[in-house]
């Protein structure tokens, strides 16, 4: 080997360590030598390495590499290359460095053998991410800075206490296959299912990402929720209860996706829709399941980075990102058109597109199981997703009413990294085995037969007709500008107007008995005032007489009361 083996976090860590000293043309060097090292350190690696550790008594394994782990890495510095391509022109010291350091924080997670280890990079991730939110130096980012960091910390808490509950029943901290019995093993599952988006515990990913620098939120969609997919993976495959929470998530974001009209928003829906196709792979955990979840995780990251990436460079471009005030951008940002249409054309699983090639894996491993019901909700899926991301994000941004903005395509780099992106959404899409041959499992799974074909082409036809029809009777729901709201509206309209409500009862009645004493304490001042103003009877001149008169009068009723025995 003719360079040193180092887990594969640390490339990005050392790297991470010169950037933050250097400036100029050799941080750019910098940025893009740390996916280069970092793949050629993973594919120095062999299958089946293991380091051990003793810690206070704990056996730790701070790296373990396996085909799995292995998967996920390769995704990783593919992802990061292309978004670091993506953000060269950035100028910004503290988006690089979280970059830098959250790509690392993500591999860490992967390459762990046992809990604690994947506790510190779960954490770690958590830390760096946030600061993508941030950078972008707006009220709305640092409150939903907050809100996501909120979101990282608690899922982060319940992994550490599974952790300590799960190695209390079982007395070993390795990060493997773990049944659904046990505190440990729950607190874990609900640890992933936050950064995996699970119904209800979703909405920092639709709040957090949108309010994201414009790189930021291509980065942010690449990590955090495809390291909670291989977590679920690795310790909760057939897990049934998935397959019912995924068939949930690919669903209930098609109607937000809909109405929303920040179009980042509406690919933040479309994230949750497409995990929820992985979560039913994992769930039914079969080899053809789990290789259709991790290939659609692969390929998620592609074609949704280019989606993000193409309504970033829109943002960038126009400073504008909201439906209802772009439209006609085709006229003169033409290349920016073309690539978000390959995206669109990939995630909504078009013939010769890779969304194909994987989401067809997972339903077809939904009949095979005899899953009818959750496969007719993964048809439906299908469909939505390609009204809300493969025409409405296209249609609304680059078609539609011309808003006569007059803009043009982004920088070159910007322009590369979608390239690179839509040129591997092209060719896993014609070429599967590309992809097949790195999955976990092997894999004999032939997408192209007649009937896939004819059934996904119908279904698309359908879809198009679908909105076409609603478009033309005026039923599809308008672009307006409003902020749409959903599980989040728990605790950003009730909860804080129940607690603006409590803190006014409270601060009233703290008015209330401030004022009742300050009354009380002027009364007793006053009658103080009374008696000891001048003239007053406490502050007259006494005569020697009237005070032995009265020193007479207190000893006689002194005398009188011994004399009665009290």
């Amino acid at each position: 080997m003719w360079l040193p083996e180092l887990p594969p976090f640390m490339p990005f860590m050392i790297i991470a360590l010169f950037v933050f000293f250097s400036r100029g043309p050799l941080v750019t060097v910098l940025m893009l030598a740390a996916p280069l090292w970092g793949a050629l350190n993973l594919w120095q690696l062999e299958q089946g390495l293991l380091w051990q550790v003793t810690l206070v008594e704990l056996q730790l394994m701070p790296l373990r590499v396996d085909k799995l782990s292995t998967f996920f890495g390769y995704l990783f510095h593919l992802a990061s290359f292309f978004c670091i391509v993506y953000a060269l022109h950035v100028r910004d010291k503290v988006q690089q460095l979280a970059c830098l350091l959250y790509t690392a924080a993500a591999l860490g997670a992967v390459f762990s053998g046992d809990l604690l280890s994947l506790f510190i990079f779960w954490e770690m991730m958590a830390l760096s991410s946030v600061f993508l939110i941030w950078a972008r130096r707006s009220a709305d980012s640092y409150a939903s800075g907050l809100r996501y960091l909120a979101y990282q910390v608690i899922s982060g808490l319940l992994l550490l206490i599974g952790t300590i509950f799960y190695w209390q029943e079982h007395g070993s901290l390795v990060f493997t296959y773990m049944s659904l019995q046990g505190t440990g093993a729950w607190l874990i599952f609900f640890a992933f299912g936050i950064k995996c988006a699970f119904p209800m515990l979703h909405t920092w990913l639709t709040d957090g990402y949108p309010n994201a620098t414009v790189s930021g939120t291509v980065f942010l969609s690449a990590f955090t929720t495809k390291v909670a997919v291989y977590g679920l993976a690795r310790a909760f495959p057939g897990s049934e209860i998935l397959i019912y929470i995924g068939a949930v998530m690919t669903c209930f974001p098609i109607f937000y996706a809909v109405i929303e009209n920040d179009l980042r928003r509406v690919l933040a829906y479309s994230l949750i829709n497409q995990l929820g196709f992985m979560v039913v792979g994992i769930g039914i955990g079969t080899e053809l399941a789990l290789n259709g979840a991790v290939a659609h995780a692969f390929n998620d990251v592609l074609f949704k980075g280019l989606l993000f990436m193409s309504m970033g460079a829109v943002l960038q471009m126009t400073g504008r990102i909201n439906g209802s005030e772009l439209g006609g951008l085709y006229k003169t940002m033409p290349k920016t058109t073309l690539l978000c249409l390959v995206g669109a054309a990939s995630i909504s699983a078009f013939p010769l597109f890779n969304g194909f090639v994987s989401k067809s894996m997972v339903m077809t491993a939904a009949l095979n199981q005899g899953y009818d019901w959750i496969w007719l909700a993964l048809l439906f899926a299908s469909a939505g997703v390609f009204h809300h991301a493969g025409i409405k994000i296209p249609y609304f941004a680059f078609f539609a009413h011309d808003s006569g903005i007059r803009s043009q395509d982004p920088p070159n780099n910007m322009l590369l990294a979608m390239v690179i992106a839509a040129a591997l959404c092209l060719a896993i899409g014609i070429y599967p085995n590309l992809l097949y041959q790195l999955l976990p499992f092997e894999s004999a799974y032939q997408p192209y037969d007649v009937s896939h074909v004819l059934a996904q082409t119908q279904l698309l036809c359908f879809a198009a007709l679908a909105f076409l029809w609603l478009n033309v009777k005026g039923l599809y729901p308008p672009e307006l500008p409003s902020v749409n709201l959903d599980a989040d509206w728990l605790y950003r309209r009730l909860l804080a107007n129940v607690w603006l409500t409590l803190s006014n009862k409270v601060w009233q009645t703290d008015q209330h008995i401030r004022k009742i004493f300050l009354d009380k304490l002027k009364q007793l001042l006053a009658l103080v005032a009374k008696y000891h103003r001048p003239g007053g009877i406490l502050a007259r001149a006494q005569t020697v007489g009237n005070m032995a008169l009265w020193i007479a009068i207190l000893l006689a009723c002194s005398l009188g009361l011994s004399f009665i025995g009290l």
